[in-house]
């Protein structure tokens, strides 16, 4: 009978665990090259998984992360054994990037996406002054804080939830929005807004009070204006042992 998943590529975070594990798993299973693979097995932590997404971002490859990190939300555990048994009984976690279009003092246009977050935060001692527009409408004339931030589901539980966003399960179709230490308006704490809005954020006073744009891990320094959304026509696809999905992990998350 026909494997879902024929072709294996294994890559891995440069930390000693995280190598050693890929050299195990490469004596014991045939492997391509990643390009040429079916199915990914990324061994190291969430860094990595968020790499290797990126990576293979156009390609649709199914990743499956195994933990070799700290954290490892994103990952399943770490086992030598009955690696493609496991491969063939995962389960499919779908996700979508966020999209950021990035313009700078000097008039440069920026792209990026991001899989957890986009976030804009101040360049010096003094707070960021921001307008915020949803879908062409004015909603907030001016946040004072240290930034703003927009999560999808999947990253809901990363930067967002550090600063007091709240979780969402992973097929909402919602975006998180959260300032980051906001002096004013400070009953503001963030909205939910749907997964087709448009978010549009504007530097007040961008000269004197400079703003880095953030998508996951590619900045954009003296920004103007951020506008970003969610890609729907981007899909990536994260692989789960049974009962370690990431709606299982998020839910989790909610009950501490």
């Amino acid at each position: 009978m026909a494997r879902r998943f024929e072709r294996l590529a294994f890559v891995a975070s440069p930390t000693e665990d995280a190598r050693q594990a890929a050299a195990t798993l490469m004596r014991r299973y045939d492997y391509v090259p990643p390009d040429e693979a079916d199915v990914v097995v990324a061994l190291g932590g969430d860094g990595l998984m968020l790499q290797t997404l990126h990576r293979f971002m156009h390609a649709g490859t199914p990743i499956y992360g195994m933990n070799r990190g700290t954290v490892g939300f994103l990952m399943n555990e770490f086992r030598e054994d009955g690696l493609i048994e496991r491969l063939e009984n995962t389960k499919r976690s779908i996700i979508h990037p966020l999209m950021m279009e990035a313009v700078d003092t000097e008039g440069r246009r920026h792209q990026a996406r991001a899989l957890n977050e986009v976030y804009m935060l101040r360049q010096t001692h003094q707070t960021a002054k921001l307008r915020i527009s949803i879908d062409g409408h004015v909603r907030l004339p001016e946040l004072i804080a240290d930034g703003v931030l927009a999560a999808t589901p999947a990253g809901s539980t990363a930067y967002n939830l550090s600063v007091g966003g709240p979780i969402l399960p992973l097929n909402a179709r919602l975006l998180a929005l959260t300032p980051i230490s906001a002096f004013r308006p400070r009953r503001w704490h963030g909205a939910l807004l749907p997964d087709y809005a448009r978010i549009l954020i504007e530097v007040l006073d961008a000269a004197h009070r400079p703003v880095a744009a953030v998508a996951d891990h590619t900045e954009f320094r003296r920004v103007c204006t951020v506008e970003t959304w969610l890609d729907h026509a981007t899909n990536l696809t994260l692989l789960h042992d049974p009962g370690h999905s990431l709606d299982e992990r998020i839910l989790r998350e909610q009950f501490g």
